[in-house]
């Protein structure tokens, strides 16, 4: 529905510009500095069309609309190609600072975290927050520096014994909690234990 809309109003805008153009004496057509980009441009609406990789963002000025042509399509919105034209759409939830299609976002606004497309105040629970997304999976996060290794034991002995175990543990590197998030952490310690030999009597 979006779609078909936008659409229409860049047809309506390309056949304006082209009436517009061919009422004007070639003397006075000049480049104006926002047609640059441009295959059509209109000096009231701006680009009405876009070279093939380029897409048509129309920002709304007044009751009326502007086109630039960009690489990329700014934040909040993302780009949906056709047969006719390139097309910046805006994103569904206005948190979505940057969108896959209309209703799945990829990144959220600062102070948001991203969970299956949506962007959320907090994360739900049995997920923790790393870097802006909620994860499900602690193999994801990356851990800190390991702790000494424990004194070598066995049987909790430190002699008597050639051979005994010794452990260390790291911390995973989680993003720090909001002042309002003060649980402990959901992601479980990294642990590992090595052989080792133990002192003589």
């Amino acid at each position: 529905m979006h779609l078909l809309l936008l659409s229409t109003v860049t047809s309506i805008l390309w056949t304006v510009a082209r009436i517009t153009s061919a009422l004007k004496p070639s003397g006075d057509r000049e480049i104006l500095e926002d047609c640059r980009s441009c295959l059509d441009c209109s000096q009231d609406n701006g680009c009405v069309r876009c070279p093939e990789r380029l897409f048509l963002f129309l920002q709304r000025d007044g009751m009326s609309h502007h086109g630039v042509c960009l690489q990329a399509c700014p934040p909040g919105h993302y780009g949906q190609r056709g047969k006719q034209a390139n097309i910046c759409m805006r994103c569904k939830s206005l948190d979505c600072e940057q969108c896959f299609n209309r209703d799945f976002c990829t990144k959220c606004r600062p102070g948001l975290q991203l969970y299956k497309g949506r962007c959320l105040t907090r994360c739900p629970a049995r997920t923790f927050h790393h870097h802006g997304d909620c994860l499900e999976d602690c193999v994801l996060v990356p851990g800190g520096e390991w702790g000494e290794w424990t004194p070598c034991l066995r049987g909790g002995a430190p002699c008597g014994f050639r051979w005994g175990r010794q452990r260390r543990t790291r911390q995973p590197e989680l993003a720090p909690n909001r002042p309002e998030e003060k649980s402990e952490p959901p992601c479980p310690v990294h642990r590992e234990t090595r052989s080792c030999r133990m002192k003589k009597r």
